[in-house]
């Protein structure tokens, strides 16, 4: 079973895609993260995300998935970073092949994975069993970005965060390659009144929904 999880930052979607991980048994993959450890990579060589397309597309390639247990990943510049570089169809290319490799062949012997990201049902796993676009209002979701960033210990200012996920949403929808948008035959799963409970049994009712009866249960 390959579950896509798609959707803009603060959704709630990563959240809800670990649950349903957890709950299902199956392998779990932030494809996020892997595009924040691209941007570190270009960061800590020197190179401006976003404005070297060639140092972005090369620190890509050499990326694996050790990378993703980097620390400071979740920090919001290196999801600015993120942002720009995954407009670079080098990277993206080079990023696709190890995210389908992880959903046809999830580790640890899984039966299956899910993904969470912003192109997983329209580009990474079109073909996905279940694919499910989680959204929210941008008031709410800068409200759970702004108190993410305290709660870690980070300044943060609502206004500039309002802006800076304002900026993100308009790169990642409208850029040329895998632009951020509802896959088809996606359920859109709106999280603005949800708690992160209310949520996953949401999202667990509709893959419910999807599943074949057992034998027992077959007419």
């Amino acid at each position: 079973m390959i579950i896509a999880i798609d959707g803009p930052g603060a959704s709630g979607k990563g959240t809800l895609a670990r649950r349903l991980a957890a709950a299902l048994d199956l392998a779990y993959l932030d494809t996020g993260m892997i595009y924040r450890a691209a941007a570190a990579r270009m960061i800590e060589s020197g190179a401006e995300p976003g404005g070297d397309p060639e140092a972005a597309g090369a620190a890509a390639r050499a990326l694996v998935f050790a990378d993703l247990e980097r620390a400071g990943l979740r920090e919001e510049n290196i999801g600015q970073a993120a942002s720009r570089i995954a407009a670079i169809p080098a990277v993206r290319a080079a990023l696709l092949d190890l995210q389908r490799r992880f959903a046809s062949h999830p580790p640890e012997g899984k039966k299956g994975a899910v993904l969470d990201g912003r192109d997983i049902g329209t580009v990474v796993c079109p073909r996905a069993d279940i694919k499910i676009f989680v959204t929210a209002h941008p008031e709410t979701r800068a409200a759970r970005r702004h108190k993410e960033l305290l709660d870690r210990g980070e300044a943060s200012i609502y206004a500039r965060v309002v802006q800076e996920m304002e900026a993100r949403d308009a790169r990642d929808s409208a850029r040329d390659v895998a632009p951020m948008k509802p896959a088809p035959g996606a359920f859109v799963l709106d999280t603005s009144e949800m708690d992160a409970d209310a949520a996953f049994e949401a999202a667990m009712r509709i893959v419910m929904a999807q599943q074949p009866p057992s034998p027992a249960q077959a007419p």
